[in-house]
């Protein structure tokens, strides 16, 4: 059990990730719709920056050789799946998202990964989810029907590409999270981290070269785009990681339910984008959904 102090400490680094993750979004947005600024070229950047720098802080730690994992060819094809398929692909369909709606409603779908995961689990162990699971997964297909629809059958609020791309980071982010698990139980997490971000940006590299740059650059794009590097991506990661170590993986990601408030927030404040109340009770009802299945893998824990 964490002491009072550990608590204290890792549920405010759980808290300030999730804010920077949100805040990040949105500053994204604004590059993408103010800056011009390409996503393909942002994604590819942040993952080989973010990566560079993540293992150099790996590679200074003691005993820790950032190569070794590449030795036995079972963890390097599963790395190279999980940059592929995880790190890049939950990066890309973020972003993509945003680009076709706001940092708001791309967040908030995005947290419907933990429906997909809970879906995945029981069909892999061959059960139907228990009451709690189920319908916390009814609450999530009722939050999502709101956000998208503003509660018509017959139309969409958002675009079908900024639907297609949410449902699809939701996708990476249950694979993202699953994938790697027997690799971060072998290897340290910023070793995978770092080469999960760096493989991945060096595979966007092939659809948009780093020197291709686009957008007007001036200090707030400078600003936002290291804001979006070094806190939105590294010192959120790290932050979060130790809040996992001092109060656990459950209580963390319940405290991660602070991102998508804190994009729409600031989506709303900042960028003046338009949340209505069907917006928010979309929101409301995912993050519940998040809140019980959080619950009900700690009590199954």
């Amino acid at each position: 059990m964490p002491t009072q102090n550990q608590s204290i400490k890792g549920t405010l680094l759980a808290v300030t990730a999730a804010i920077l993750w949100g805040v990040s979004g949105t500053c994204a947005q604004y590059l993408f719709q103010h800056r011009g600024i390409n996503p393909e070229w942002l994604v590819t950047m942040r993952l080989l920056i973010s990566g560079m720098l993540l293992l150099s802080f790996a590679a200074t730690k003691k005993n820790n050789n950032i190569l070794a994992i590449f030795k036995e060819r079972k963890d390097a094809i599963q790395l190279i799946l999980f940059s592929i398929l995880g790190m890049l692909a939950v990066q890309y369909t973020y972003f993509a998202a945003i680009l076709h709606s706001n940092a708001a409603t791309a967040t908030i779908l995005q947290y419907l990964g933990p429906v997909i995961i809970a879906c995945y689990l029981a069909f892999q162990k061959r059960k139907f989810p228990g009451l709690q699971e189920s319908f916390a997964i009814l609450l999530a297909v009722a939050g999502t029907f709101f956000l998208v629809s503003h509660g018509s059958i017959s139309s969409l609020s958002i675009s079908g590409w900024a639907l297609f791309w949410g449902i699809s980071s939701a996708v990476a982010l249950a694979y993202y999270s699953l994938q790697p698990i027997r690799l971060l139980h072998k290897w340290d997490a910023a070793i995978v981290i770092g080469w999960g971000m760096f493989i991945g940006g060096i595979a966007l590299s092939f659809v948009h070269q780093p020197w291709d740059i686009e957008g007007t650059w001036d200090f707030n794009t400078y600003g936002l785009f290291a804001f979006i590097i070094l806190f939105g991506s590294l010192f959120a990661f790290y932050a979060y990681l130790v809040s996992v170590k001092l109060v656990g993986a459950t209580v963390a990601s319940l405290l991660a339910c602070t991102e998508p408030l804190s994009a729409a927030f600031l989506a709303v404040l900042w960028l003046n984008v338009r949340f209505g109340y069907y917006d928010w009770l979309g929101t409301l009802l995912i993050l519940i959904t998040i809140v019980l299945l959080s619950i009900n893998k700690k009590e199954n824990s």
